[in-house]
């Protein structure tokens, strides 16, 4: 069991209270729920972050995208500066600040429309009648870390769910935003290739009956860092995962500084990197994709100053493409 705060356990039934009042509020009917014109497929978990639901969100646009179909993403953008409705743009200046890293960081992956709103709602339509501005009639959302953004009506809730998630505990003490039981709204669950054996038996009491499991493969591409000994840095919500990959790649992480979930990188924060590595024996710098699109050029010239910064690409696959898009297509007609 995961305990990230035991100082918040007491607060933990406080929480729970909580979540059970607005379920018995949805159950009543007393919560409303808005829907958009396209299908809308949610990709969430029950985690608060780490889970990697960006790069499945990436995978999935890219995949959908491939067979023609017009596909956008609905985000919330966590971390910016403002709640109001807007299409992302990753050349204007600060785009993380405006936008957020996630929104920003599938925007430049992918190619395509993501529009971050507190209100999602209120974003999907701005989506569509920029698509029909632009002659395009029908399309699908793909609703960004949605499980529980339950006031948009989604076609198909894939839920990705981890070991972590599994042995973690309810916030405020753990990172879980929901207990396990949740997990019966689900209508396909995403687990790793490596963890499915394990997690299967466990994940499949809490499901409704023939919920299907997909698979995914997640591979961390790292060609272009040299053999050298490597000083990681991260500001996510599971730093020690990452860790983790880059190692088993075979590269040398001799030194790591972790900081808080979607920090906010400053010059200060260059300085006292570029320092950590020259008092150390590492050459190089390795960080994230997501930390990445929050470093400027002229972060990045600081940083650098003292070493070069290289940045792995995490990709996912899904084990069966061809049963995805079937069963998607199905729950979206």
């Amino acid at each position: 069991m995961t305990m990230r705060r035991p100082w918040a356990l007491p607060l933990v039934p406080l929480y729970w209270a909580g979540l059970c009042i607005k379920n018995a509020l949805r159950a009543a009917g007393l919560s409303r729920i808005h829907r958009l014109t396209w299908p809308v497929i949610s990709i969430g978990s029950l985690s608060a972050g780490g889970a990697g639901k960006t790069p499945v969100v990436i995978a999935l646009a890219n995949l959908l995208g491939a067979q023609g179909n017009t596909v956008d993403v609905l985000s919330r953008g966590y971390g910016r500066q403002s709640t109001e409705v807007a299409a992302v743009d990753p050349s204007v200046s600060s785009p993380t600040e405006r936008f957020g890293d996630e929104p920003v960081l599938i925007s430049s992956s992918t190619g395509l429309d993501v529009w971050v709103g507190a209100d999602r709602h209120a974003a999907g339509l701005a989506a569509e009648l920029a698509a029909t501005q632009a002659l395009s009639t029908t399309g699908i959302h793909l609703l960004d870390d949605g499980f529980q953004h339950r006031r948009l009506a989604r076609n198909v809730d894939l839920v990705l769910v981890t070991a972590e998630d599994i042995s973690d505990v309810l916030l405020p003490a753990g990172n879980r935003r929901e207990p396990l039981s949740a997990l019966n709204r689900a209508q396909v669950i995403l687990l790793r290739e490596e963890e499915c054996a394990a997690l299967e038996p466990r994940v499949r009491r809490y499901l409704r009956p023939n919920t299907p499991i997909w698979h995914i493969r997640r591979t961390l591409n790292v060609p272009q860092i040299p053999p050298a000994d490597l000083l990681a840095f991260s500001g996510i919500a599971r730093p020690q995962s990452f860790i983790d990959m880059l190692k088993a790649c075979g590269l040398r992480v001799i030194d790591s500084v972790v900081f808080p979930d979607h920090h906010r990188y400053t010059a200060d924060d260059m300085r006292r990197l570029a320092e950590r590595l020259r008092t150390s024996t590492a050459q190089a710098f390795v960080t994230t994709e997501k930390d990445a699109v929050k470093i400027t050029p002229e972060l990045r010239n600081l940083l650098e100053a003292a070493g070069s910064l290289h940045v792995p690409r995490l990709g996912v696959d899904f084990a069966e493409p061809a049963r995805v898009l079937a069963e998607l297509e199905a729950r979206c007609r």
